[in-house]
């Protein structure tokens, strides 16, 4: 699903694009631009991989924390900084406080990833943990700034933070001079208005197509009021791009200057995800992967050649195995099946003789045997397997059933 937009913005403009861009010097990393042969093939035209994933503290926000603290005034820094994130904002505050001299706390959600936690501390930054979700987080920020006087950075809703993270789009014409399609995903929108900004001024043709969870997509809906609007308990794997409402900064930078929003499901994402992992060698958190979702979804839809933003690589670990065994089974390629057979010696061993052959690799198996809806003489399996795609689904399923076995629902 995609809407359009057109227009013009003065919000933030060139000139501030550019001054970030020489205030970032030394500081961001100009992050590599990849070429994706499975993808160029899927698109029928070039497509590039811009690896923010590979920037200092994992993700692009350093780029506009950065801008944005060393934009204060001296007795600002002096008061210090707060800030409120799960993940990806936290380290860019953290990292780029420590380099500016500022003290930086930082509000993340009880049950925030260990590893997201830990980085942040190791930046530099006093963590405190408090809230269930983002929302309680951001108020228990906002209280503390009002409370003592240290300076809020927001995640997105800020011009400053724009016009840093806006330097990734500066980049991509360096790289890629004759990009004919950008796509970037879209959480408050400082990402997607920052590129949007730097590019149309320069390339008023590049197409700019942002990106977003449909579980979590507040942008088609505010585009159709003609106003930001909340969506109420956003819900989507990618916490990076899991924002309830747009940014008042970015929304009339992305309504004047972004061509278009697609909403992509959990399961392209997945499927982006290992696509990633897979093809490009390259660890790329959830919203990270959403421009390759978008791909994946319409590949036909995207004149090239096409630059598609991977915006973080922050992903926790558990999370990462939960997601790629989602993309697995999402392209075919992992099969729960469950089933019963007769409880004597050597059953499993016989069922596990007709997987081998099917090549079907056994990645789990569970054995029942007490519950009271089987037989005395039944025990209950349920196998998850490694297939090699939706065809070999199907021919494990039939090589079960051709053996005797009733596959239960």
């Amino acid at each position: 699903m995609s809407y359009g937009m057109t227009g013009p913005s003065r919000s933030v403009i060139l000139d501030d694009v550019r001054g970030a861009q020489k205030m970032l010097s030394g500081v961001a990393r100009v992050t590599a631009m990849e070429s994706s042969r499975h993808l160029s093939q899927l698109v029928g035209a070039p497509v590039h991989l811009k690896c923010e994933n590979l920037q200092r503290t994992g993700s692009f926000k350093l780029r506009g924390a950065y801008v944005r603290i060393a934009g204060l005034l001296p007795e600002e820094r002096a008061a210090g900084v707060v800030a409120a994130s799960a993940g990806n904002h936290a380290q860019g505050v953290a990292l780029a406080s420590s380099l500016l001299g500022v003290h930086a706390t930082v509000f993340m959600p009880l049950g925030a990833p260990l590893p997201k936690i830990s980085a942040t501390r190791e930046y530099g930054a006093e963590v405190r943990m408090y809230g269930q979700v983002v929302d309680e987080t951001l108020a228990a920020a906002q209280e503390y700034a009002a409370e003592t006087g240290a300076v809020f950075i927001h995640p997105f809703d800020h011009p400053d933070i724009i016009a840093g993270q806006g330097t990734i789009g500066l980049e991509i014409l360096e790289q890629c001079p004759e990009v004919g399609t950008i796509v970037v995903g879209i959480g408050g929108g400082g990402l997607a208005a920052g590129i949007a900004v730097a590019v149309k001024s320069l390339r008023p043709d590049v197409r700019i197509v942002g990106v977003q969870a449909e579980g979590a997509a507040a942008y088609p809906p505010s585009l159709a009021a003609g106003r930001p609007v909340s969506v109420r308990n956003p819900a989507t794997m990618a916490d990076g791009i899991k924002v309830g409402r747009p940014g008042d900064v970015p929304f009339e930078i992305i309504r004047d200057l972004v061509d278009e929003v697609r909403t992509v499901g959990e399961d392209q994402l997945s499927a982006a995800l290992l696509l990633c992992l897979e093809r490009a060698k390259l660890v790329v958190e959830p919203a990270g992967a959403s421009p390759v979702a978008a791909l994946l979804a319409e590949p036909g839809a995207f004149p090239g050649p096409v630059v598609a933003v991977l915006s973080g690589g922050n992903v926790d670990p558990v999370l990462m195995q939960r997601v790629l065994r989602h993309g697995m089974a999402a392209q075919g390629r992992y099969l729960a099946v469950r089933l019963r057979l007769t409880d004597r010696p050597g059953a499993l061993a016989t069922l596990l003789g007709v997987l081998s052959a099917a090549d079907a690799n056994v990645l789990d198996v569970s054995h029942i045997r007490t519950d009271p809806r089987i037989g005395l003489t039944e025990a209950e399996v349920e196998l998850h397997l490694e297939t090699m795609g939706p065809e070999h689904c199907a021919e494990v399923g039939h090589a079960l059933r051709e053996a005797g076995y009733t596959i239960l629902d």
